[in-house]
């Protein structure tokens, strides 16, 4: 991506959305000598990965964890110049699987190039019976040979069916991996996004399946160096301004509406959520086609309890994942932070949870790690965040109706996880769409001659 050259007159862009893609998409836009207005309608940046209090803690609104195939993050996180390690954790991957009565399921990578280095891994794993093993070894090699969109769009536990994997292997390999990379159950998640987020874990670079562990709050990670970032450049960050419309002028955005003044833009990067984009668009006709598509997109939750235990309470690695249990992994923040003795378990997906009281729900969950855990006192507190819009449903056909980047409307862009980035709803995703915008408007403004078309899409 190219700066604008010299002499050349500076657009006007504003970005609406303060969360991941919307920063991304600033920063970006900043990097290149083109300072952009950013317009958060909330009192503080992250969006959906945001910090909050829980005591004397600071917690996130939900436990995340990246990929090594995070390229996009890496990457912005680099612009800004926050270094890997003092924000995350890097490991291989190194899953430890827990259970009632003592069941233990343990499986590592090995120092070999990708995929044999999780081939390698499951044939040394153990609690897994061999013939599991070998099943998913045959998975795996039949995944490298299969393009994901040539693979009819069921769900995962069809695919999966389909392919003869056994119970044991879906319950140590296949269900985690599906929960953690699409925040969903194999029984409704796209098979084509799992084989695309399997691709591009798996069978890359061998460090792309190396697990990222938040050792700070992500706001720390990315909202407040982008914000420092954006404003040293000339650029604004706005809190407390919601947009209440976009002025749209003979098939042309010339800015946006925000508490009766308009903020006149030559472009508009809407990075809002996918129903608050739906409400911001369907006051235009020529965007009908891109509010009908959004529309058909639903949101699915993720639920953390905070557990604060005795500081002597810890795991014997970062994260365990639970088997038979509601919560799908537990994290030692004790561990990660120096957070000693709390405990964040990580519900994710739909399910009769959802129709808990919390009180009702955090008593599960305790119950759970407690079953896993005999020998651990009760909680001395517990909070439960639940995050119910957390990521988009990824359900079988979701891709055809995720937008493009681009509309029809001059200068109008969309960016956000449940764009067209032909990722699963990940921060990722998130941060890919807001380069992707910044790199076209930069594109555009060079060279007014050259069409979204011709720029292509993701």
């Amino acid at each position: 991506m190219k700066s604008l050259p010299a002499g050349s007159a500076r657009p006007r862009i504003v970005v609406v959305g303060g969360g991941w893609a919307g920063l991304s998409a600033a920063v970006s836009l900043a990097q290149h000598s083109v300072p952009p207005i950013l317009l958060e309608s909330g009192r503080q940046l992250g969006g959906r990965a945001r910090a909050l209090r829980f005591g004397l803690f600071h917690v996130d609104n939900g436990q995340h964890v990246l990929l090594g195939a995070f390229e996009s993050v890496l990457d912005m996180l680099a612009t800004l110049g926050v270094s890997e390690p003092s924000v995350f954790r890097r490991q291989s991957l190194r899953l430890l699987l827990i259970g009632r009565e003592g069941r233990r399921v343990e499986l590592r990578t090995e120092r070999l190039p990708a995929p044999l280095h999780l081939i390698a891994g499951l044939l040394r794993s153990s609690g897994i019976p061999m013939t599991a093993r070998l099943a998913a070894i045959r998975l795996l090699r039949a995944i490298t040979r299969e393009r994901p969109d040539k693979v009819a769009d069921c769900t995962v536990a069809d695919f999966l069916r389909e392919r003869r994997q056994p119970r044991e292997a879906i319950q140590a390999l296949w269900g985690p991996y599906c929960y953690a990379a699409l925040n969903a159950p194999p029984e409704r998640a796209s098979a084509r996004l799992f084989l695309r987020a399997a691709r591009h874990t798996f069978f890359g670079h061998r460090r792309h399946s190396d697990l990222l562990l938040p050792v700070l709050d992500l706001s720390a990670c990315l909202p407040r160096p982008a914000t420092d970032y954006i404003e040293s450049r000339g650029g604004s960050v706005r809190l407390g301004a919601r947009v209440e419309a976009i002025e749209i002028v003979d098939g042309t955005v010339t800015g946006v509406h925000v508490n009766n003044n308009v903020v006149p833009a030559d472009h508009v990067i809407l990075a809002t959520p996918h129903d608050v984009s739906a409400e911001l668009l369907r006051q235009h006709p020529s965007l009908s086609a891109q509010v009908a598509g959004i529309r058909q997109l639903s949101s699915q939750p993720i639920y953390t309890v905070y557990l604060r235990y005795t500081d002597s309470v810890t795991l014997e690695r970062d994260m365990v994942g639970l088997l038979d249990a509601l919560p799908q992994w537990l994290f030692d923040r004790g561990r990660l932070n120096g957070d000693r003795g709390l405990m964040a378990a990580v519900i994710s997906g739909p399910g009769p949870h959802l129709r808990l009281t919390n009180e009702a729900l955090i008593a599960r969950v305790i119950e759970d790690i407690a079953r896993c855990f005999p020998d651990w006192p009760a909680p001395i507190d517990a909070k439960l965040v639940r995050e119910r819009r957390a990521t988009l449903a990824a359900v079988p056909g979701v891709d055809e109706f995720r937008p493009k980047h681009s509309t029809p409307v001059k200068g109008l862009w969309l960016a956000g996880d449940y764009t067209a980035t032909g990722y699963p709803s990940t921060l990722e995703a998130a941060v890919k769409s807001g380069m992707l915008c910044a790199r076209w408007i930069l594109r555009h403004t060079a060279s007014t001659s050259e069409t979204p078309t011709e720029m292509g899409e993701t």
